[in-house]
């Protein structure tokens, strides 16, 4: 008579009781996260602006807050076409571009390869969002750093999409294009013979894998130019409400303060450009709201907008590394202030 052990059974008897370990496979149940329903907050905030509309009503027909919708709705207008045909064309490009096109259009020589990557940036479209990747895809297939790096700054800078906006934005000073142009582009191709020159190997981490790796081309352009709508679209909007609150709210006198003192006009506004984050295909018409400040201090936030700000710094720390990310951020920073200014000083 077979006498086993209570308890004691052969493996395949404990399997359906046991039920599945830490490495189940596909059968193991999943928890799965619930996200609001867009359409369910969407009414939301519907049901609360109609409770609340005699408030709001009354808050909209103050003369402050009409001025201030005034130039919210005038940025965001303006700048909405140019930021969408941008994340358009971006977007074509990170997908449909190979990135070994890049590699065999620069020069082998790094010294060379910078200017010409910095001046790819003039013919093709992209804003910042898109720049990094494609950047990440340049060093992952073999081009030099310097050169994908002088490429990352000029393509959101000084695009043709980009030069457009900024001379729509500011019809009475063509000068200012000229001025964004150059001194974006010497920022671009310092950066990356300073990199050539300075730069070490375990200071950047080499990308792994594009972001849009197993997906179809279709799939791939259309998941890039919502991401990028959405994200672009949320820092216009925050940049147009910053840019009305100081037309509108802040104290003419603080304003004349750092307006009038051409060392903080520069410093403040290049700040309000890494904080404000705007997509570079509509910050120029931010910038040209702030007509209380001078041109140079303006040039100097289109300059540095475009090649540091929050999300940028994120972006870069993400794909090449922190200890990329806080040396070549904070260097980029004083540079792009440094050659504004001094373009500014010649050319406006």
């Amino acid at each position: 008579m077979d006498t086993a052990p209570p308890g004691a059974d052969d493996g395949a008897g404990l399997a359906p009781d046991a039920g599945p370990g830490p490495g189940a496979g596909p059968h193991e149940p999943q928890q799965e996260r619930r996200r609001p329903d867009s359409t369910l907050v969407l009414m939301m905030l519907l049901l609360v602006l109609v409770s609340f509309q005699g408030p709001l009503r009354r808050a909209l027909s103050a003369p402050v807050m009409q001025s201030w919708t005034t130039v919210f709705v005038a940025v965001v207008v303006q700048a909405l076409p140019f930021l969408v045909l941008g994340v358009l064309l971006s977007a074509a490009i990170a997908v449909f571009v190979p990135p070994s096109f890049f590699a065999r259009a620069l020069p082998s020589r790094p010294a060379l390869a910078v200017p010409v990557a910095g001046m790819a940036g003039a013919v093709l479209p992209g804003c910042e969002c898109a720049s990094v990747p494609v950047a990440g895809a340049l060093v992952r297939r073999g081009v030099t750093p310097a050169a994908a790096l002088a490429f990352l700054l000029s393509a959101p800078a000084i695009n043709p999409i980009v030069l457009t906006a900024t001379a729509v934005a500011f019809p009475r000073n063509p000068e200012m294009v000229l001025a964004r142009f150059v001194a974006s582009l010497v920022v671009a191709c310092a950066m990356g013979w300073l990199w050539q020159r300075l730069g070490r190997t375990d200071w950047l981490r080499l990308p792994a894998h594009a972001p849009h790796d197993g997906e179809s081309k279709g799939a791939a352009f259309w998941g890039s130019v919502r991401h990028d709508v959405m994200h672009a679209g949320g820092f216009l909007v925050l940049g147009a409400m910053a840019a009305a609150t100081l037309k509108a709210v802040a104290p003419a006198s603080w304003l004349r303060t750092a307006a009038d003192n051409p060392v903080l006009a520069v410093l403040a506004l290049s700040v309000l450009a890494v904080l404000l984050s705007i997509c570079s295909e509509a910050d120029a018409f931010v910038a040209s709201s702030l007509s209380q400040f001078s041109l140079t201090a303006r040039l100097a936030f289109l300059v540095v907008g475009p090649m540091i700000d929050l999300k940028l710094f994120a972006m870069q720390a993400g794909t090449f590394g922190r200890a990329f990310a806080l040396r070549f951020a904070p260097a980029t920073f004083v540079l792009a202030i440094t050659v504004a200014v001094l373009t500014g000083t010649v050319l406006l």
